[in-house]
């Protein structure tokens, strides 16, 4: 028996720009704060960079080939900054808009809809050498930006999303260092954070007359408390604002969470008046990314006083990340009651070590179950009322995994990196029965 999924449902997958598309010093593309980045020593494991990544720039036909055979009618790509502004602002590089307008009329052709991003995390470093995300002008340099890619391809691309993850630009970019451009400083990791949201509102605001549809992507850990104990309910529902209310409160109408606001110290300083109606700019939709579930323990107590303490699952990805598809249920729902709109599942997957076998196969069924699993708490979600309208998985292939260089695969396609062949996996095909039967 299949478990269907609602007519229409819209199935596709996903990428990001830096960490397929390579050919960083061709087209006219400019410097990226992820280029400085991964050629600082220390930065990326195994001293590895995205000069390269998947070549996507030049095999990008070859790819949409796979998506067609793979059966998706939607794909959630991003578009480079430094490839059509290659300082942030002022200058275009008709070469890098000319890039994505090939893309989107092929995926038009192959019957995909594409679903760009303007902001996956790489900034042009020409605007970081100025400030970065930690001064306003960037954020009026992103509106630049979006109105001229929105205008170049948003005569045939009708739906948008303006960042993804704003959480991890600006707490592991600013606030923690772990990611570009590598800042340790909470100040600046909060006025990065409300410099991203501002130029979120901004642009819903300034490109609605192209008569498109705008969304943004937020990161959302499930939070629990680790037992029944006041301090650890206290420090999860922290936990819970400083990550997933402190950009879902802003975006959806609200204001920064009290407590966390309190917890940082923070000064406010970068809200000016005005600011909060700006990110609070009505959405079209909201995409959600899911991964995992966080466990959260107060320091303030000992793990004896922890009676009744919840133990971790018994499974983990490669990323150390908790395998816990119920928390992909719970957010979907939370999310679904504070916004009345369309919903989609922007990313969902999951990184193992693949194991070679015979001919080059990658049987990835520790994949497919974690994928399986996730549907499945997905269509709950749906049970209990959520408006979800596609789903987008994470990642057709295997690619440059941020600070992790190449050590970690999500793909369900695998890249070869000496020679740049693509081989899908287990998990391609299993996808594809998947989008033939709208079901499990």
């Amino acid at each position: 028996m299949t478990l269907q999924f609602p007519e229409g449902f819209l199935w596709g997958t996903a990428t990001a720009s830096y960490q397929i598309e390579g050919a960083v010093s061709e087209g006219g593309r400019g410097e990226s704060i992820w280029d400085r980045f991964s050629h600082t020593p220390g930065m990326v494991e195994n001293g590895d960079t995205g000069d390269l990544a998947c070549d996507h720039f030049h095999r990008w036909e070859e790819d949409l080939e796979l998506m067609a055979d793979l059966g998706v009618k939607a794909y959630r790509f991003s578009i480079a900054w430094p490839r059509v502004m290659p300082y942030g602002r002022g200058e275009v590089n008709h070469e890098g808009l000319e890039f994505y307008d090939r893309i989107v009329d092929r995926l038009l052709e192959l019957g995909i809809e594409p679903y760009p991003t303007l902001y996956h995390w790489d900034l042009p470093q020409a605007l970081e050498n100025e400030g970065g995300w930690t001064v306003r002008s960037t954020a009026e340099a992103f509106v630049e930006y979006a109105d001229l890619v929105i205008g170049e391809l948003g005569d045939r691309v009708a739906n948008w999303m303006t960042l993804n993850e704003p959480w991890c630009s600006s707490v592991l970019g600013y606030m923690a260092g772990h990611h570009a451009p590598g800042r340790r400083s909470v100040p600046e990791g909060l006025a990065a954070a409300h410099h991203l949201l501002l130029a979120h509102g901004l642009t819903v605001g300034r490109v609605r007359e192209h008569g498109i549809s705008l969304g943004i992507v937020l990161n959302q850990n499930w939070m629990v408390e680790a037992s029944n104990h006041p301090s650890d309910v206290a420090a999860a529902q922290l936990s819970d604002q400083q990550m997933n209310r402190w950009f879902m409160d802003p975006v959806l109408g609200g204001d920064y969470p009290e407590a966390a606001v309190e917890a940082y110290g923070w000064d406010r300083g970068p809200v000016l008046d005005g600011d909060l109606e700006v990110i609070s700019e009505p959405v079209d939709f909201i995409g959600l990314n899911y991964y995992t579930r966080e466990l959260v323990r107060s320091h303030r107590i000992d793990e004896s006083d922890r009676s009744d303490a919840i133990m971790p699952g018994p499974e983990f990805t490669e990323m150390g990340w908790e395998v816990q598809p119920d928390g992909m249920t719970e957010m979907l729902v939370r999310l679904s009651a504070a916004f009345d709109g369309p919903i989609y599942v922007t990313e969902n997957g999951a990184a193992y070590p693949d194991r070679i076998g015979a001919g080059g196969r990658v049987d990835d069924q520790d994949r497919i179950s974690y994928l399986d699993r996730h549907l499945r708490a997905a269509r709950k979600a749906i049970e209990r009322g959520v408006d979800l309208r596609g789903y987008f998985l994470w990642s057709l292939l295997d690619n440059f995994e941020w600070a992790f260089g190449y050590s970690k695969r999500f793909g369900i396609v695998r890249t070869d990196y000496e020679t740049q062949a693509r081989i899908p996996k287990a998990s391609y095909d299993w996808y594809r029965g998947v989008i033939e039967r709208n079901g499990l």
